[in-house]
This record gives C-alpha cells, structure tokens and sequence, in this order.
C-alpha cells in the first residue's frame, strides 16, 4: 500500500504512515515520498526505530551522502552523521544548511537521539511561499540578485559559552568558504522558485554592506512569517526529512540547560540556478571533499 501523507499545515509539512524504514528499499515507495517533499517540504515519521546506519540508508534514498561537514568531524566513528548536539551548539538561527559551499546539500534528516522535557522544537519554513508572498516589485527586484554565502560570520556567543561551545565554533570557522547564489533559486523538479538566503547570507553582491543587510532583512521576513512555518515538536523514535533546496530551518533554544541532541545526515544536491538561468559559483574554498555534485536533478 502507498504510505499516508496528512498535512501539519497550510503550507507546510506532513505526518508520513505506513512506510517500513527497516524495510528493503522500494522504488513505488520512494517515488512517493519524493513527491510529497516536493508539495509539503518536510515530511515526519514517528515512532521509528533507527541507528546511525538505519538513518544512513534511509538517506540514502534519496541519493548519494555528504560526509558529515566540511568543517566539523563526523559523530561516533561515521562518515556521515553530524551531531546536532546542545552541549556543543545550539543553532538559533535561520538558515538552510551548508550554503557557504557550491552545492549545498538537497535534503537534510533529522533524527532525535535525546530530546527534551520542553522546547527543543524545530522550525522549518517554506521559501516558495515566502517569494509566492512578495509584492510584485519585490520578486521582479529579487529576480536579479545575487548572494554572497560564507561559514566565516559571528557567531556572538554569550560570555558564558562553555569550552565546548567556543572550539566548536573554531572548528567550523577553521577552513573559509564563500558562495555567490542566486537570491532567487529556480527548484530542479519542481520549477518552484524560492528565497535562497538564511544565515550564512553575507552580502548582496554589488551593493554596500549596510544596503544588502538592509534588503535581506526585508526578503528574510517573508520567508519566516508564522504561516510559512511548521514548529515540530520533538519526541523518541522521530525522523524529520527536508527539502533543504527551498527551506530554511531554526532550532528553538529554550530549553534551559537540558540535554538535546538530534544526528543530521544529509543528501548531495545540484548547484543552485536563479532565475536568468546562472549558476552558483565558487569564490572561496574547495569542499569537493565534503559533497559529490548532483548532476542530474533527484
């Protein structure tokens, strides 16, 4: 039977029933969750039960792995699973992930490890809908720009931050990378454009410091209006799935000091193409090390 997909909101995000993750692979199968990705952006099941591998091949799926970072090491021994760990970082902040690098990953998992009594929640928001939104004169004007993406930001921890935290950041900080994208990303199966930008968004390029943080305050708040936003709410046995292509994702902290930890493995993806038809380009870095380019749209 073809899994259940029901809709968490308007527009964004989906329960996912009757799929076996510990089964063998079936195409019918994955064909379909592709399919919802591409309607809702995010899919969940709940109730699973996986380890490291299990999530491994389950991402897999979908296509070829990145490792785990380009910067930050693998977790337990793997090759590709990142520990989204709070005793380490704590991402409260916009973004979509990787996009410093050429080709940004296509997906992104998530799976609870160690959850929370309360909080912990993430969010993910839809950035066709966010562009959908924009007044006319704003997508004509987003149409033509191009962002410069890099890991080299600041990360403005408190004063308080732990020596984990602080070496953390030193680690992802250590090798630089920048990107120029497109503001506007063309979707490879869907022809859906999106706002491409998020946290590691620098500058405009073209424009001065102050004009780009201005403009991409403006673009940034359509993607993160409430309606465009699913807030999932974390509990044992979970798997998150999104379209890391047209999302931007935030992890609440508010939590307190509890233990949280969710483990990441990510899908090698496309290089980004705006609307004019142009591709990303690399200005600094190499992180083929890091993700195979997606040639073929998956």
């Amino acid at each position: 039977m073809p899994p259940t997909i029901r809709k968490l909101t308007g527009r964004i995000g989906a329960l996912v029933d009757g799929v076996d993750l510990a089964a063998p692979t079936d195409p019918s199968t994955v064909t379909a969750l592709r399919h919802a990705l591409n309607e809702h952006k995010a899919i969940v099941f709940a109730d699973v039960t996986l380890d490291n591998a299990g999530q491994e091949r389950v991402a897999g799926w979908f296509g070829d792995l990145t490792t785990a970072h380009p910067n930050v090491p693998a977790a337990d021994g793997t090759t590709n699973v990142l520990a989204v760990d709070s005793e380490t970082s704590k991402a409260n902040e916009w973004h979509t992930d990787v996009t410093f690098v050429l080709n940004p990953p296509q997906l992104t998992t998530l799976r609870s490890v160690v959850t929370t009594p309360y909080g912990g929640e993430t969010l993910i928001a839809n950035a066709a809908a966010a562009y959908r939104d924009l007044p006319a004169p704003l997508r004509a004007l987003a149409d033509t720009l191009r962002v410069v993406h890099t890991n080299q930001y600041d990360y403005a921890r408190p004063a308080a931050a732990t020596p984990e935290q602080r070496e953390y950041d030193r680690v992802f900080v250590s090798t630089p990378y920048e990107t120029e994208h497109p503001l506007v990303r063309v979707h490879p199966l869907t022809g859906e454009r999106g706002l491409f930008i998020g946290g590691f968004a620098k500058r405009i390029a073209g424009l001065s410091n102050s004009d780009s943080a201005d403009l991409l305050r403006v673009f940034q708040s359509y993607v993160t209006r409430p309606e465009n936003v699913l807030r999932w709410s974390w509990a044992p046995g979970q798997l998150l799935i999104f379209d890391n292509r047209i999302t931007q994702h935030y992890g609440v902290d508010n939590y307190d000091d509890h233990p949280r930890r969710l483990n990441r493995v990510t899908v090698a993806g496309d290089v980004p193409v705006g609307v004019d038809g142009r591709r990303s380009e690399q200005l600094v870095g190499d992180a083929s090390h890091y993700s195979k380019v997606l040639e073929v749209a998956a």
